[in-house]
Order: C-alpha cells, then structure tokens, then sequence
C-alpha cells in the first residue's frame, strides 16, 4: 500500500507513521492504493519547495498529488504520489508546539496523506473538515499532545 523511505543519516522509528496510516486508510475505507512517504531534511525540502512552489524555505511537509493532474486507469492501485517530511522542522515544530517528535511525525503523515487525498485548508469549512479527521485519526491510535 504505501512505503516509506529514510532519505537522512539517522534512524528513525517509523512504526508509529505505520500505524497511524493504517488507521487512516481503514478510517476512509480505501483499498488498492500506493503512496511514499520521504524522510528527508530542512535542505532538501527547501529545495523542493522552491522548485515546485516558488516558496524559499524549509516547510515540514510537502506533497506531490499525481491524482491531481493524471489519471492512470490501466493500473490496478490508485497511485495517490508523495508525502515529503523533514524531520528538522518535525523536531523544532514539536519543541514549539510542547509536544512530542512521535506526535509532530505521525500529524505531518497524516496531514500530507489527506492532501494526497484531495483535502485542502484554504478554505474554513474545508479546513474543519480536513482539521477534524486529522485529529480523528491520530487519537485513534492514541497519539495525543
């Protein structure tokens, strides 16, 4: 269904974005899908963000939605893209927000899974509803602040 790729110099504990993935995807009732999900640094993800955003610095997380622009019916998955989380904002993020790097890692995974996903929050009521499964999904599997 999804793979996950430790793109930096450390090891990271990735059994708790599983999980909570895996919550989602049931929660959502999806079946037959693919995405990747890239551990990466401030560094390349400034990168990318400049590159495809026209934004000039780090962000936590960034997706790259294929269902956005391509269809692809000859395949049998739902290739839903890309899911790139810098673990240096994870972990400055958790420090500023008072809460665990476990908690910032499994919000930004899910957070990226639902803009993969086509939610978005521009908009107020889109924000609440995108905002509300968010925080369903994680306190299902018990990571709370």
């Amino acid at each position: 269904m999804f793979e996950i790729f430790n793109e930096i110099d450390e090891n990271i504990d990735t059994k708790d974005i599983i999980e909570v993935l895996n919550i989602g995807i049931k929660k959502l009732n999806l079946k037959d899908i693919e995405f990747n999900v890239i551990l990466t640094n401030n560094e390349y993800i400034h990168e990318l963000n400049k590159e495809y955003r026209n934004i000039d610095r780090e962000t936590d997380v960034i997706t790259f939605a294929l269902e956005d622009d391509l269809s692809f019916p000859e395949m049998e998955n739902r290739v839903l893209g890309d899911i790139y989380i810098s673990i240096d904002k994870a972990r400055t993020q958790a420090e500023e927000y008072g809460h665990s790097f476990k908690r910032e890692l499994c919000f930004l995974a899910v957070h990226g899974f639902l803009h993969l996903l086509g939610y978005d929050h521009m908009v107020e009521e889109e924000e609440k509803i995108m905002f509300n499964l968010q925080e369903e999904i994680l306190n299902e599997a018990k990571i709370t602040r």
